[in-house]
């Protein structure tokens, strides 16, 4: 993996920590869980097209 697949990774799972937080403080939201889940689609996506 390169630098910038590993840093993209770090922030994929930084933003799910605080997403958590977020949800554990002060109640679930769909929009910061669906971004999510669009964040980390497009850090796969990254790492796929890095490591063909």
């Amino acid at each position: 993996m390169s630098g910038s697949t590993k840093t993209m990774g770090a922030l994929t799972v930084g933003v799910l920590v605080l997403t958590t937080a977020y949800t554990v403080a002060l109640g679930s939201n769909g929009w910061l869980w669906f971004g999510w889940v669009v964040l980390g689609l497009a850090t796969v996506g990254v790492a796929a097209i890095r490591d063909a």
